[in-house]
């Protein structure tokens, strides 16, 4: 059996470091996303936006999966696909900065107040059937995907999404 020198072996043990150094630097996470309805002719339920008292979200007639639910923080990918076969949706990532505290809301307008709530980036209205993408950088922490297209955050259009350290 051949023996080494022992700068050889040095060598050798930096090339290996370098090489998995190099393998260390992450690609995005990837979360794939389904914008979901039951159609228009769906009655819209009500009252169902998120840490609502009493909430049921069993009766939502839209709503949002991510998959996976939670995902290291840094570069995030979401891959948005709008499932809907006659509605138009988004996918709006928001802060949580107080977990299970309600996201401020407008009233008037039927939707959350995205200036004031934590909006970290967002797929703009996507047409049925389509899709779209959103890489955006996330520190550890509890956020909410959301629909704020009017009406839609308040029938259960959000899913909680968590990045962990």
């Amino acid at each position: 059996m051949k023996t080494i020198s022992r700068r050889a072996a040095l060598g050798l043990a930096a090339a290996m470091l370098m090489a998995g150094g190099a393998g260390a630097v992450q690609a995005a996470s990837l979360v794939q996303v389904s914008l979901w309805d039951k159609g228009a002719s769906a009655e819209m339920a009500m009252g169902l936006a998120y840490a609502t008292p009493g909430l049921d979200i069993a009766k939502a007639t839209m709503g949002i999966r991510a998959l996976p639910g939670a995902v290291k923080a840094g570069d995030v990918t979401f891959n948005v696909k709008n499932d809907s076969k006659d509605t138009v949706h988004e996918m709006i990532v928001m802060y949580l900065a107080d977990p299970g505290k309600p996201l401020p809301y407008l009233e008037a307008e039927n939707r959350v107040d995205e200036d004031k709530a934590g909006d970290k980036g967002e797929v703009s209205e996507l047409d049925p059937g389509k899709s779209g993408t959103l890489t955006v950088e996330l520190k550890a922490g509890k956020y909410l995907l959301i629909c704020n297209v009017p009406g839609h955050y308040g029938a259960g259009m959000w899913a909680e999404f968590t990045v962990e350290p």
